[in-house]
């Protein structure tokens, strides 16, 4: 199943974006979805899960505060809005899906738990 992402591109500092992925085949009421990112030189980090199920959320601490992910289950996306953007957010940001519920989202919120991906979009936040 092929996850598309769309919404990156460039943005400046203090700057807002909105992400949006399209699931398509997984039921966000029973499927763990998920934002990660990559920025260049670094490991891939995790930016926010949701469980499926239970729907408990899970934020990384450089995002807390400044990033919220929500579902569009009628659409079967997943959008991720962030504000306050700093030149630290730069980096390509993968949506993330698994089969499995992951109602411990706290714990599973890795990526090396999540089995479907998306290809990424760019956000480079630069004046």
């Amino acid at each position: 199943v092929q996850l598309v992402e769309s919404g990156g591109g460039l943005v400046q500092p203090g700057g807002s974006l909105r992400l949006s992925c399209a699931t398509p085949g997984f039921r966000h009421d029973r499927y763990a979805v998920a934002w990660f990112r990559q920025a260049p030189g670094k490991e891939r980090e995790a930016v926010a899960c949701i469980s499926g199920g239970t729907r408990n959320t899970h934020y990384g601490d450089t995002v807390k505060g400044r990033f919220t992910m929500s579902s569009d289950d009628a659409k079967n996306t997943v959008l991720l809005s962030m504000n306050d953007l700093d030149s630290e957010d730069t980096a390509v940001y993968f949506c993330a899906a698994d089969p499995r519920a992951f109602d411990n989202i706290s714990f599973y919120c890795r990526s090396y738990y999540f089995a479907n991906w998306g290809q990424g979009t760019q956000v480079t936040v630069s004046s």
